[in-house]
């Protein structure tokens, strides 16, 4: 059976890859590796929502489904004094996260399985581009794990291709959220939407 990028990948990474890739306006040396998603550099999908999305706002952001981290280095980036947490299932994704914030000289990221995460920790910024090749049911699950630890304020972006998904991805989400949430479209570019995801209270 294949392995994809959304397997655990427990191995140690043996052998990475140069990658030099532009975030926040700036060129960076980072380092990848296979068995992760998009290896090779950064993804359309994670490209649009990233040139799209507004300043991230808060003191707590995350990034769910971190790959080797594009994201949530960038929330690091424009957003120093916040901490920044990237979360994936792929142990090879935290550790390319983890050396490439320190290759930056972030020291405001952190990684770690979902699992490790406290319940009760919330936060004030989500960006995501989800893992949507996981199919609905696991994808739904992710949603409804990290979607109601917005805190009250928060806000959060994700990027879904429209083809694969993005307009009844939109209203399944506000059916399932409570009403304390506010779902809208932010953005369509490339043939993807941005996604919006408020929490009032």
């Amino acid at each position: 059976m294949a392995e994809h990028y959304f397997s655990s990948h427990d191995g140690e990474i043996t052998r990475t890859i140069p990658l030099n890739v532009e975030l926040d306006g700036v060129g960076r040396d980072l380092v990848t590796a296979p068995g992760v998603f998009s290896p090779k550099g950064l993804d359309k999908g994670t490209a649009v929502l990233l040139k799209e999305v507004p300043e991230p706002q808060g003191n707590s952001l995350l990034d769910i489904g971190c790959g080797w981290g594009p994201i949530t280095l960038s929330l690091a980036l424009r957003r120093p004094t916040a901490k920044v947490l990237g979360i994936d299932v792929n142990q090879r994704s935290l550790d390319l996260t983890r050396r490439n914030a320190e290759l930056l000289g972030l020291t405001n990221v952190s990684v770690g399985l979902p699992e490790d995460i406290a319940p009760d920790q919330r936060f004030d910024t989500i960006w995501s581009n989800p893992p949507i090749r996981v199919g609905k049911d696991v994808l739904h699950d992710i949603l409804l794990t990290w979607l109601p630890r917005l805190s009250p304020g928060g806000h959060a972006y994700l990027v879904v291709q429209k083809n694969l998904g993005a307009d009844s991805l939109m209203p399944w989400m506000s059916q399932h959220l409570d009403d304390s949430f506010a779902v809208t479209r932010y953005a369509t570019s490339k043939g993807f939407r941005i996604l919006h995801v408020e929490r009032d209270r």
